[in-house]
């Protein structure tokens, strides 16, 4: 038997440690390690709420823009507030887009190399590449003379010596089995998709601002100006034109590069449709409505359980069912809290780093242990897409069946490895296409006179209750994300923060249970245990984000300096603050 450690986790966001077991080259047993501390609940306590998701916005540069909309839910819950539909178009727009964008750069940028070795696509023919990409895809960009140029643009970056991100990987390993042409296409379009997420991204600076962080949230709306005729208004007529085109491309790059992709590479990994079950629970708090946001039956993703990969029935979802625990956390606190009484107190119980081997019979994590209703669960597009397809969703299952039917395998496969991959693709698909039609209602509202985007009514804190408490939920592009806050005296008395790589990178709680990471390396096989490409397969799989996680903290609790700002005051000044009627 031979433990195996892998620490730091890389083309991921934040610090990850997993150490597993094999033995008969296969993992036998494992165990996730964030290795950084939680803190953003502290920083925003004492806080004005309608500052909240300027701060919780902060938690993550990469999944950018979902912590500002599930924490202004939050507060919108906790007052009462049920804003517009201008603001919950724009809301979606971007919250869809997100997604997209996120499910992109995952798969080219932080997961591809575990499944396509570059070196080998400098042994390829651009004939044969070409004739593949046009055998599964009317992308206009496959000619022998485009593959060529890619090819040459390898060659010379090799010669150079300076391989960048290339320079180290498990280029050679035999768990790569796709053939040169095969490896030839994913690098190339992993340049295209390069532009293209830069591009479809320009949604965000449109509509927020800027990205990663969006200035034009607002408690009870959004503050961007809307008018069809104004050239000066952040929302105009050609400003919709400019949205429709950026989605349009999406969708091409999605439909015509990013699912044929998938479905190319997965039949020649086909195996790993077996590997990386998991626990086999799902979970979607369900999300992206333009009726009331505490209404689920309107969501564009379904809300719903699915437990032990019955697809046969989707169970309702309760959230006063969830609690987090830290049998095997480093946190200081006894049993199971619901997030709305939720603490976040560290204790630090771990050997110093560097160590070679966590203390996997105590605690050896920073992250908490949510549990639904006592039970481990699975979030992410994966738990969004059975859900949706168990759930009846035509257009789910239209698209899901379709592309299993290319690979002959049964909707069963996606409990998996690969098949977190496909939902993920397949997601993107559906999602683009909605953006679309929200922002064609969007311009339709426009022109009907329609430009309301912001409530004010409940903006003036004089107006608030003693005492108040509310949560916001959503489905991030890693899955079920939520915000729990409690207002006291006009100011934020507790605030707790559930994040998706929480439940999924959570370690074993009290009872022995794993998490989502945890779970899925189980049997996953192991050619050379000095070089344990399959692990990062299922662990990348999930696309893990640990800044959400956990957050940083210095080791020696040092405080360097304070300040005080007025953040209010601030966005006023910037105009983000500015209520449009």
């Amino acid at each position: 038997m031979a433990r195996v450690v892998i620490d730091p986790v890389t083309r991921i966001e934040g610090h990850l440690r997993i150490e597993v077991e094999v033995q008969g080259n296969r993992v036998t047993d494992a165990w996730s390690s964030g290795t950084m501390f939680r803190g953003i609940e502290k920083i925003v306590r004492g806080r004005d709420p309608r500052e909240a998701w300027i701060w919780a916005q902060r938690i993550c540069g990469v999944c950018t823009t979902v912590h500002a909309l599930a924490s202004v839910r939050a507060v919108e819950d906790a007052l009462g507030i049920e804003v517009p539909e201008n603001a919950k178009l724009v809301r979606n727009i971007i919250a869809g887009t997100q997604n997209v964008h996120d499910h992109i750069v995952h798969f080219y940028h932080l997961h591809a190399l575990d499944w396509v070795d570059v070196t080998l696509a400098l042994k390829a023919d651009p004939a044969k590449t070409s004739q593949l990409a046009q055998s599964i895809s009317d992308w206009p960009k496959s000619s022998t003379a485009y593959f060529k140029t890619v090819q040459d643009r390898v060659k010379t970056l090799v010669a150079s010596g300076q391989l960048s991100l290339f320079s180290s990987g498990d280029w050679g390993h035999s768990a790569y089995v796709l053939p040169p042409e095969v490896n030839l296409l994913a690098v190339a379009h992993y340049i295209e998709a390069l532009d293209l997420q830069r591009e479809v991204v320009r949604i965000h600076a449109v509509l927020g601002g800027k990205n990663p962080h969006l200035q034009t949230y607002l408690v009870g709306g959004m503050a961007s100006g809307l008018d069809p005729d104004e050239p000066g208004a952040a929302i105009n007529s050609q400003t919709v034109m400019l949205l429709n085109q950026l989605a349009k491309n999406a969708e091409t790059f999605v439909k015509q590069v990013y699912l044929p992709d998938v479905l190319a590479i997965a039949s020649f990994y086909k195996d790993w449709f077996s590997i990386g079950e998991g626990i086999g629970n799902y979970m979607a708090y369900g999300d992206l409505t333009l009726g009331k946001q505490t209404d689920p039956v309107g969501y564009f993703f379904p809300r719903g359980i699915i437990m032990n990969r019955d697809l046969s029935k989707v169970h309702e979802m309760d959230p006063q069912k969830i609690a987090e625990y830290v049998a095997h956390s480093y946190y200081d606190y006894d049993g199971g809290l619901h997030p709305s009484k939720g603490e976040t107190n560290p204790n630090y119980t771990g050997p110093k780093p560097p160590f070679e081997q966590l203390n996997t019979d105590g605690k050896y994590s920073w992250v908490k242990s949510p549990r639904y209703d006592n039970h481990a669960m699975e979030v992410g597009p994966l738990a969004r897409t059975l859900i949706a397809y168990a759930s009846g969703r035509q257009n789910v299952k239209q698209q899901v069946d379709g592309a299993l039917a290319k690979l002959n395998l049964p909707a069963t496969a996606l409990f998996s490895t690969m098949g977190r991959i496909a939902a993920r693709a397949i997601e993107a698909g559906i999602i683009i296409g909605e953006v679309e039609t929200w922002i064609n209602k969007l311009e339709d509202n426009l022109g009907h006179g329609n430009v309301r985007i912001h409530d004010g009514a409940m903006w003036n804190p004089d107006n608030w209750p003693k005492s108040c408490a509310g949560f916001g939920l959503e489905e991030a592009p890693r899955g079920s994300l939520g915000h729990w806050i409690e207002i006291e005296d006009k100011k934020i008395a507790n605030y707790q923060a559930v994040v998706p790589s929480t439940w999924n990178a959570g370690p074993r709680d009290g009872t022995g249970q794993r998490g989502a990471y945890e779970q899925s390396l189980l049997n996953t096989p192991i050619a050379n245990p000095d070089r344990p490409l399959e692990v990062l397969r299922t662990v990348h799989s999930f696309d893990p984000c640990m800044s959400c996680a956990v957050h940083v903290v210095q080791p020696n609790g040092q405080l360097y300096s304070t300040m005080q700002v007025d953040a209010m005051a601030s966005a006023a000044a910037s105009g983000a603050l500015c209520l449009d009627e």
